[in-house]
């Protein structure tokens, strides 16, 4: 559905007709995909907007991936939007992910700076295990286009900046992958332990 761009609220959004504001409403609720599109085409520049005193560039990308993630893939979070800006709404949805994220960044960074370094003191099986469980979840859980990313970043411990740049592509979309894989990598090994853990 095309919108009028004839008034626009304060983030910059189309003001919608009354007449128009249930089935759009409805169409957002249920998740169509033209709906969700045109949402993200018409609000990527308010959330990085909204969020830009808080993380910088690479970061504020990543954050706003993860709100129109949740937003596409959360029924629930498109529920709590019951109408009236969609721009100030997601304005502060994207604002409390970027605080989220900053916190979260800084409370790994402080740990790691305290950690301290132990001494390697691994056998030959748990080596040959956790190889095998690393080429099972390359084989198994990786689409071909993370595998690169997954080398970079978990394998060789290169920073996003440098393995960005040994792979060819925008920061941007290495931390949004970097992220993804984490979650996968999270999710895989959580199951091996139930696995493990089952009679």
């Amino acid at each position: 559905m095309l919108l009028p761009r004839h008034t626009r609220s304060a983030y910059g959004e189309p003001s919608r007709p009354s007449s128009e504001d249930s089935a759009w409403l409805e169409a957002f609720h249920r998740g169509d995909r033209t709906t969700m599109e045109r949402c993200y085409r018409d609000h990527f520049e308010t959330l990085e907007a909204a969020i830009g005193g808080i993380l910088g560039s690479a970061d504020r990308e990543t954050v706003i991936h993860e709100v129109f993630s949740r937003l596409v893939g959360g029924a629930e979070l498109r529920r709590s939007f019951q109408g009236g800006s969609l721009g100030a709404w997601l304005a502060t949805v994207g604002r409390n992910q970027a605080i989220d994220y900053r916190r979260r960044h800084g409370r790994e960074t402080e740990l790691d700076a305290e950690r301290p370094a132990e001494p390697a003191t691994v056998s030959w099986q748990e080596a040959a295990d956790a190889r095998l469980l690393i080429e099972r979840f390359r084989r198994e859980q990786l689409p071909a286009e993370w595998v690169g990313v997954f080398e970079a970043c978990f394998i060789q411990q290169l920073s996003q900046r440098e393995a960005a740049r040994a792979l060819g592509i925008r920061r941007t979309t290495l931390a949004y992958r970097e992220m993804r894989i984490r979650r996968q990598l999270r999710k895989f090994l959580l199951e091996d332990e139930d696995e493990g853990d089952s009679p």
